[in-house]
C-alpha cells in the first residue's frame, strides 16, 4: 500500500509524547512488527499516522494532538492494568491489584 505508514510514540509521563520512529512501507511494517514483539499497543488509524509522520525524529507532538493521543495513552494504560500515580479510585469500581 503506498500510503502504509507507522509511527512510534515515547511518553515518559511528563513531558507530550515523542517520536522515536518513523517510516513507511517495509520500514512502517518493521516498526509495528517491533512494536508488537515487544507487546506495545499498536494502533492504527492512517489519518493520525499521516499527521504524526510529518514529525521529525525527537520532536515532540504538537497541541492539536494532545486530546487524541492522551485517549489512546489511557487506553493502553486501561488495557494493562495500569493507572497513573495520581489516580483516585474515588467510586472503588476497578481493583488495581487484579
Amino acid at each position: 500500500m503506498a500510503d502504509d505508514k507507522a509511527v512510534a510514540l515515547k511518553y515518559d509521563g511528563k513531558a507530550a509524547p515523542e517520536v522515536v520512529a518513523s517510516g513507511e512501507g517495509e520500514l512502517a511494517r518493521q516498526i509495528r512488527a517491533a512494536a508488537e514483539e515487544a507487546g506495545v499497543l499498536v494502533h492504527q488509524d492512517a489519518q493520525l499516522a499521516h499527521l504524526l509522520s510529518q514529525l521529525e525524529l525527537g520532536e515532540r507532538i504538537p497541541p492539536a494532538l494532545y486530546v487524541v493521543i492522551a485517549e489512546l495513552i489511557a487506553y493502553a494504560y486501561l488495557v494493562e492494568g495500569r493507572f497513573p500515580e495520581q489516580w483516585n479510585n474515588i467510586h472503588q469500581r476497578i481493583d488495581s491489584k487484579a
